[in-house]
C-alpha cells in the first residue's frame, strides 16, 4: 500500500537546475542599480525564496524598488531561462516511474506559473503532472505556503497525511509542515545539508534514484 498519493514537487532546485539563469538575471538587475557582483555564489541565497523579499533583505531595497527589481530580472530572465537551465540527473525518469506507478505528481513552485509550465514543457514533463501550481503575478499566491493552501483547497484534499512535499530548501519542509505534510529534502539542490536537517523532514534524499527509492519503499 502507498504511503502518499500526492507528491508535491518544489521546481528550481528539485527538478531543475536553475543557478545559472537566475543568478545571472538577479545580478543583472542589480547592475541596474550601480551594484556588482562577480561571483555568482554570493547569490546563492536568493534560490528559495520570493525575488522581492531577497532585494529588500540583502540589498536593504524598498519594497518600490524590489519591486521595480524584479521587473528589471524579468527583463533578461524571460529571454534566457530555458537555456540556462538543466535536469538534474535522473529526475526525469523518476517522475515518469513515480506517475507510472500511479502517485499524482504535483507541481508547487513559488516561480511564477508561467515560467514553471514553460520550463516542464521544454523537458517533456508536463504530461507527467496532473495539477501545476506556481506563483501568480498578482502575488496572491506569492509563497510556498500560500501556495500549498491553495493547492490542498483547490484539489479538495481532506487528509494531508496523503501528501508529502519534495524541496530543496527549508520553505518547503518547513512550508510542508505547517499544513501537517511530511517533507523530503533533496541534498543535491540548493539548500545545504545543515539547513534542511534543522527543517521536520521524514527523509532526506542523496540523488533522485534514493528520492524514488524510498517513496516506493
Amino acid at each position: 500500500m502507498k504511503k502518499y498519493k500526492y507528491l508535491f514537487w518544489d521546481l528550481d532546485g528539485t527538478i531543475i537546475n536553475s543557478f545559472e539563469g537566475i543568478t545571472r538575471s538577479f545580478a543583472y538587475a542589480l547592475e541596474h542599480y550601480g551594484i556588482h557582483v562577480e561571483d555568482m555564489t554570493e547569490l546563492m541565497p536568493v534560490l528559495g525564496p520570493p525575488l522581492r523579499d531577497s532585494f529588500m533583505d540583502m540589498y536593504g531595497f524598498s519594497e518600490q524598488k524590489a519591486t521595480e527589481a524584479v521587473a528589471k530580472y524579468r527583463e533578461r530572465y524571460v529571454t534566457r531561462f530555458l537555456a540556462e537551465s538543466a535536469l538534474y540527473p535522473d529526475i526525469d525518469k523518476t517522475i515518469q516511474k513515480l506517475c507510472d506507478s500511479g502517485y499524482q505528481n504535483i507541481l508547487a513552485t513559488a516561480k511564477p506559473e508561467g515560467f514553471a509550465r514553460s520550463l516542464l514543457e521544454y523537458y517533456k514533463l508536463d504530461g507527467y503532472f496532473s495539477f501545476i501550481t506556481g506563483a501568480s503575478m498578482d502575488k496572491s499566491r506569492d509563497s510556498k505556503i500560500k501556495i500549498l493552501e491553495y493547492i490542498i483547497s483547490k484539489l479538495n484534499i481532506q487528509n494531508t497525511s496523503d501528501i508529502v512535499m519534495i524541496g530543496d530548501r527549508k520553505y518547503d519542509l518547513c512550508g510542508a509542515h505547517s499544513f501537517g505534510i511530511d517533507g523530503i529534502g533533496v541534498l543535491y539542490g540548493f539548500g545545504s545539508r545543515e539547513e534542511l536537517e534543522q527543517c521536520p523532514h521524514v527523509y532526506l534524499a542523496k540523488d533522485a534514484i534514493d528520492l524514488y527509492n524510498y517513496i516506493v519503499g
